[in-house]
Formats: C-alpha cells, sequence, structure tokens
C-alpha cells in the first residue's frame, strides 16, 4: 500500500498538563481521522513526535501531539504525516 505525505495546517495552542503539545487543525475534512496515532515530521522530515488524539469539534478539531523524547520541537515548523 502507497502511502503519501500530508501536510498539516495546524494552528498552535499550548502545552497540555501531560506535556503534550496542542494544536488546532486550520483545515479538515473528515478523511483526515486517518492520521490518528501516525507519526509526525517536520519540514526536514525527520521525525519529531506522534498523534496523540484528536477531539473536539468535527469541523476543526484540537490535535494532541506527543514529542520524542531528546527531540527539539518549534511550533512554527511546518508538519508533516502518511497516510494510506
Amino acid at each position: 500500500m502507497k502511502k503519501n505525505w500530508v501536510k498539516l495546517n495546524l494552528f498552535y495552542i499550548g502545552q497540555s498538563t501531560k506535556k503534550h503539545q496542542i494544536f488546532r487543525a486550520k483545515q479538515w475534512n473528515k478523511s483526515l481521522e486517518k492520521i490518528f496515532k501516525n507519526i509526525i515530521y517536520n519540514e526536514k522530515y525527520e521525525k519529531i513526535g506522534f498523534i496523540k488524539d484528536i477531539f473536539g469539534p468535527i469541523n476543526f478539531p484540537f490535535i494532541s501531539i506527543k514529542i520524542l523524547p531528546n527531540q527539539s520541537f518549534n511550533p512554527n515548523d511546518k508538519f508533516f504525516t502518511k497516510v494510506a
């Protein structure tokens, strides 16, 4: 099965009490629900974390990202993931 890169259009909200980074989707469609638990990459296609949870309104949900240990995180980066 071939995987395609998808650029995530996200707005940074802040950090949760569980040290997850919380974003709000600026654009969303139902097909993006497949990204749940997927690995997140930065612009250099380096792994930075994974999607821990998707919650909130159906049209513009919140996305919780767990950053990998010892990984630098810049909320202004562009983020990508792969979908099947």
